[in-house]
């Protein structure tokens, strides 16, 4: 009995660890897609530098063609000006220039 509520907890556990890091990228993700959305030609680098914060999902100071979404998705070899399949945070503030 005392084995079967241990692995009980043990897996509700790491479901709940599993949801929480889920929630998180996703929350990222969403956060990432209405700061993309209310980008304008009026929009400021700060705001850009919030949008390469929440779109660098794995924290490595450069976005990739998978962490990319929305327009610098459908955009992204335009910004990859130097073509290495990814896009730093100079790059990514070039999408101003697409706004306008």
């Amino acid at each position: 009995m005392k084995k079967i509520a241990l692995t009980l907890v043990l897996t509700a556990s790491m479901f709940s660890c599993s949801s929480i890091q889920n929630m998180g990228s996703s929350s990222s993700i969403k956060q990432a897609a209405t700061l993309l959305g209310s980008l304008s030609s009026n929009s400021t680098v700060q705001q850009v530098t919030s949008l390469f914060s929440l779109l660098d999902t794995n924290k490595d100071e450069a976005i990739s063609s998978t962490e990319a979404i929305g327009s610098v998705a459908e955009n992204f070899n335009v910004l990859d000006t130097d073509s290495n399949s990814s896009l730093n945070l100079t790059e990514l503030t070039g999408l101003l220039a697409l706004l306008k």
